[in-house]
């Protein structure tokens, strides 16, 4: 394990969901307080926000940063140059913001945020990587690695350009392991290639796996019936070589205490564990889905610029898991994100299908997609 790992615990508190008042929009505080009070007494120390989390760098100065010693804690932070950076300055500007907002004084580990297709360019544009460093160099960060959602080909790019990078932040959890538009293991693998240790990211993959579909959770419970069912999603990521830490957006002290009892004493699975994770997998992968492998190849020829593949994504999310706001969000992200437009606007010209090599029914599968996400 790299030196990156010392004292960290295979728990980490990612803090872009904290616990809301009733108003639903200002955080509660108090228990975000109580929260860090749980997680380090139980014995972890790795903190993550982002400046793009609305009230969350706030928020962990005032439960943290102001009542823990300094060096009994690791905090993350993120830069996001992507988002309404119109040059270097504003993008630059996002680590001085973090820095007053958290008061630190300095990060453990700094990411440079979603990096993937066309975020990426953004960095280089502004030569964030070379700022990072430097930052680096006045003490102001310890550790410098970046987060990523894209393919596994353009994850090996980066670290080929990128030989200076820490560590890699990567989407990981059992149901996304060898899902086509994730590829989560293939990228898990190409961190390990190139010698990078892993900090998970969306384990229990936005609390989904939490309440995955009824035939899942049966095997699930069947096998531990006292371990809550996200438990399992916790394990599979930290009982990976290689890996730092295992993030997980705590929402209240619920939550907190199952996590902790997740982990606490966790030396790796069983054989028999991992056993029961594999039926899991092979459930999920029975429920019947749109065969998109996101292969695009249909994009480069639809003459109307429909998000395709980001709209089927989006289907079988509802698909599996029946959870219809997530689906929206995926749709609005890969989808309206990404420039497209939505299912719903297809003329219905079937250039798409002779292009696809899965031979999908595109034409169809958008007019079923339209209107389940209406």
């Amino acid at each position: 394990m790299s030196h990156l790992g010392k004292d960290i615990g295979k728990l980490g508190f990612g803090l872009m969901r904290l616990p809301k008042l009733e108003d639903n929009e200002t955080i509660d505080l108090e228990q975000v307080k109580q929260m860090v009070d749980m997680f380090l007494d139980a014995g972890f120390t790795y903190f993550d926000t982002a400046w793009a989390y609305p009230g969350s760098e706030d928020a962990i100065r005032q439960a943290l940063v102001e009542r823990h010693p300094r060096d009994a804690f690791q905090l993350a932070t993120k830069n996001a140059a992507w988002i309404d950076c119109k040059n270097r300055e504003e993008a630059i500007a996002q680590f001085e913001t973090s820095l007053q907002r958290t008061g630190a004084g300095y990060f453990d580990f700094y990411l440079l945020h979603n990096l993937g297709e066309s975020r990426t360019r953004v960095f280089d544009e502004y030569d964030m990587w070379r700022f990072v460093q430097q930052k680096k160099a006045e003490g102001l960060i310890r550790h410098v690695g970046f987060s990523f959602h894209s393919t596994p080909e353009e994850l090996e790019e980066i670290l080929i350009r990128h030989p200076e990078m820490e560590f890699v932040q990567l989407q990981i959890n059992y149901a996304d392991w060898e899902y086509p538009a994730v590829q989560s293991r293939r990228c898990y693998d190409v961190a390990r290639k190139y010698g990078k240790p892993v900090i998970v990211m969306e384990p229990v993959k936005g609390g989904l796996l939490a309440n995955p579909p009824a035939s899942v959770k049966k095997i699930l419970q069947e096998a531990e019936p006292e371990r809550s069912i996200s438990s399992w999603a916790i394990r599979f990521a930290a009982d990976m070589e290689g890996v730092l830490t295992v993030l997980s957006g705590m929402s209240n002290v619920e939550q907190m205490q199952d996590n902790i009892a997740s982990i606490k004493g966790f030396s790796g699975l069983t054989d028999a564990q991992r056993r029961t994770l594999k039926a899991a997998q092979e459930e999920l992968g029975r429920i019947p889905l749109i065969p998109c492998t996101t292969c695009n190849y249909c994009a480069k020829v639809c003459p109307n610029d429909i998000g395709i593949s980001g709209s089927f994504t989006a289907m079988n999310y509802l698909t599996l898991y029946g959870d219809k706001a997530a689906a929206l969000h995926w749709e609005g992200w890969l989808v309206g994100g990404h420039g497209k437009k939505k299912a719903g606007e297809c003329i219905h010209c079937g250039a798409c299908e002779r292009e696809c090599p899965q031979h999908i029914a595109i034409r169809e599968e958008l007019a079923k997609t339209a209107q389940a996400l209406a």
